[in-house]
């Protein structure tokens, strides 16, 4: 069994060494830069996300439009919370969230949609969710143990991810087939 940490005067004095890089210490075992790089291209799926989501929202129309457009408001709401709690890690990291508008769309993993029929809109939302669980089961695989906190964050955000797919299949099989092609 390995010893455990180091003594606690040698703890001591490497806290006070670089103290400007806050929580980044000698024990961080990732590439700060890069893990940083992956936030921001997540940051950006999940912007995109949220808009998707906004706009299926307030775009759904027809008769089964009401129960299905809450479903994209309160995911929509939960890709926001997922977007702040990785801007929030970002600057942890001592990095800069890049909530920029002009490379949003060619950053993000998911795609914005401006489908017009229902069935669409949740096909294409579950194809993103689809394409965020992919992508954060392989972030979280990369992280391993040299960013645990990166990577409980993701864990978090997958596991609700997991849960609005579900949520999208489930309507998907409760709507009449015949919707989409009306």
């Amino acid at each position: 069994m390995a010893e455990f940490l180091t003594d606690i005067k040698t703890l001591r004095e490497r806290a006070r060494q670089e103290i400007d890089k806050g929580p980044i210490t000698s024990a961080y075992g990732a590439d700060v830069d890069r893990v940083v790089q992956v936030c921001n291209e997540a940051l950006a799926t999940e912007i995109v996300c949220v808009l998707r989501y906004k706009r299926h929202f307030f775009t759904a129309t027809g008769i089964h439009a009401e129960s299905v457009a809450q479903e994209f408001a309160e995911h929509a709401r939960e890709e926001q919370e997922h977007a702040d709690m990785i801007a929030e890690r970002i600057v942890q990291l001592g990095g800069e969230p890049d909530f920029s508008p002009d490379t949003l769309t060619m950053r993000s993993h998911a795609e914005y949609d401006a489908s017009a029929d229902l069935i669409d809109m949740i096909k294409e939302d579950l194809v993103a969710e689809r394409i965020a669980i992919a992508s954060y089961t392989e972030i979280i695989h990369w992280l391993g143990e040299g960013d645990p906190t990166t990577r409980r964050v993701f864990e978090q955000i997958l596991a609700q991810e997991e849960e609005h797919a579900d949520d999208l299949r489930g309507l998907l099989e409760r709507l009449p087939s015949e919707l989409g092609r009306a």
